[in-house]
């Protein structure tokens, strides 16, 4: 099923060697922590920031670009989340809707300000949202509008239907606000960064390196760092041994196995959350898991409590649903019908027809093997930990799986197309404060293109029409119990593999005020962090 030529592949044993080698680098720094940072870097004017990019372009609209705009301190949208993934206002100070529950009104904050020292107006926001809908696919499965009008620092939009959480859907950083007009006067978004709303604006960018600086028109206040250079790192080891050596003055989500160095050492800050992420094996129902007694066998051969415990050292839970534990959508009123059963597995297979006839320990069937290619990238210390998890524990049961490593850039695109039999994701399951978006992108019904996201070709009519049911409600009780119901329909049908929920985390030296992690993931470098007084 896969065409492996288009992709830029990574060697597995060359992946593993160099985790080996940045892993003892880590420990032979860990040996000498006294002398490997910890101290002020010594200009308090720049800040360094340790991340891993998955950014090609700065354009906010193409594929999920706009995180990194977000998470850099450039754009700002109508609303953000707090630490309750409640929206709350930020460029919009107060919003209404009407009784019929299609028209939402939002106020402009009248002191906002483009980095250019032009103000937001509900006129700005309105091309910017026009903007967002002219160019991405996805925004239409965010919502839907037949008239938007602006007046003033006054926004009306009245949509095609009811949507209960309008403020969530516009805080996606997929909506944050940008100048059209600076776009129209020629700026380039994708090279130079747009011109948005936010602390800093784009100084320079890379995949290597981006460097942002302070907006002086900020309208929120004095900018405290002059330059922020944001190198990418993306393996985990290397962006804890950057920390380590002072070359970075914080680094966001350090790996399981560097984690516990930096909370014994008191000249680091760590701010560590149950995130609202999952670890989801993707299958996809085109080829070998069409038959849903390969799907459930593989879901029951996976010991996903011992991937968390043992191989990520307790800094995961262990997968069951789709929505994690950290959320309360009724993690344990659901039932895993393939909860781990290795035996379970093997009968499954049997009954679906797979036998070893040759004796090579592998199942087959028709003359063909049971074999599944497993797609993931490895800028997550913990997906090709997963991955190998799952090949070994699926050989247990006669089936051969083969783990190919991408680039985190064509995720994306491989998850659209359906071009995998299992495909490795970190998903955040509550991107708008709610799992409805997430729930209906990764398998409500994709028909012609109009849920793009879903390239497994799952499919369930009965899901169909709770995900419908839940878009329309404005009931928290009802979508909750819709949620639980739509969680449980995706378990029944051994839809996909739920691996895992991670801790999210954020590391600082101890000479920097005011970092945090927030469960949203989206706001890393704020106009809050500063160098201590």
């Amino acid at each position: 099923m896969m065409k492996y030529g288009m992709y830029r592949m990574i060697g597995k044993k060359k992946t593993l060697r160099r985790w080996v080698v940045g892993g003892l680098a880590a420990l032979a720094c860990v040996g000498m922590l006294a002398g490997c940072g910890g101290s002020r870097s010594g200009n308090p004017d720049v800040l360094k920031v340790g991340v891993t990019n998955f950014a090609d372009t700065l354009e906010p609209t193409e594929n999920y670009f706009a995180w990194v705009v977000m998470r850099y301190g450039i754009g700002e949208a109508l609303a953000k989340f707090d630490k309750e993934m409640k929206p709350v206002p930020w460029l919009a100070k107060e919003w209404s809707v009407s009784k019929d529950h299609m028209t939402w009104t939002f106020i402009i904050d009248e002191k906002a300000t483009f980095s250019n020292g032009k103000p937001v107006t509900a006129e700005a926001v309105k091309a910017s949202i026009e903007r967002v809908f002219a160019k991405s696919n996805r925004a239409k499965t965010f919502f839907t509008y037949d008239n938007m009008k602006a007046d003033g620092q006054t926004l009306t939009i009245h949509t095609t239907t009811p949507v209960p959480n309008m403020p969530g859907l516009l805080a996606d950083p997929l909506f944050l606000v940008v100048d059209v007009q600076a776009e129209k006067d020629g700026r380039n978004f994708a090279k130079e960064g747009p011109i948005a709303t936010g602390p800093y604006m784009v100084k320079s960018f890379s995949r290597d390196k981006a460097v942002v600086e302070a907006n002086p028109n900020y309208w929120q206040g004095k900018v405290p760092f002059k330059t922020i250079e944001i190198p990418s790192i993306d393996d985990p080891n290397t962006r804890a041994m950057a920390l380590q050596s002072g070359e970075v003055d914080m680094a966001v989500n350090i790996g399981p196995g560097e984690l516990p160095m930096f909370k014994e050492n008191s000249a680091y800050k760590v701010h560590e959350i149950d995130s609202l992420r999952v670890v989801v094996a993707r299958l996809n129902q085109r080829g070998i898991f069409k038959d849903p007694n390969v799907r459930a066998a593989l879901i029951s051969a996976t010991d996903r409590k011992s991937y968390a415990d043992v191989l990520l050292k307790g800094t995961f839970s262990p997968g069951k649903a789709p929505i994690p534990p950290s959320l309360d959508f009724g993690f344990n009123e659901l039932t895993d019908p393939n909860s781990y059963n290795p035996e379970r597995a093997k009968q499954l297979l049997a009954e679906a027809g797979w036998k070893d006839t040759d004796g090579d320990g592998i199942l087959d069937k028709d003359g063909k093997p049971l074999h599944a290619d497993f797609v993931i990238y490895n800028s997550r210390a913990e997906l090709p930990i997963f991955a190998e998890g799952v090949q070994a524990d699926a050989r247990k049961v006669g089936m051969d799986i083969s783990i190919k490593t991408v680039d985190y850039n064509l995720i994306d695109k491989i998850g659209i197309d359906g071009d995998y039999d299992l495909l490795i994701s970190n998903i955040v399951t509550a991107n708008t404060g709610d799992p409805q978006m997430f729930l209906k992108w990764y398998w409500g019904t994709n028909i012609n293109g109009s849920n793009p996201q879903n390239g497994s070709g799952y499919s369930n009519p009965t899901y169909d029409a709770k995900l419908a049911e839940m878009a329309a409600s404005f009931d928290p009780a009802k979508r909750r119990q819709l949620a639980i119901e739509l969680q449980q329909i995706l378990l029944n049908d051994s839809a996909a593999l739920f691996l895992g929920y991670p801790k999210t985390n954020i590391v600082n030296a101890g000479y920097l005020d005011n970092v945090e992690m927030f469960p949203s993931d989206y706001y890393w470098i704020t106009s809050d962090i500063a160098y201590r007084k």
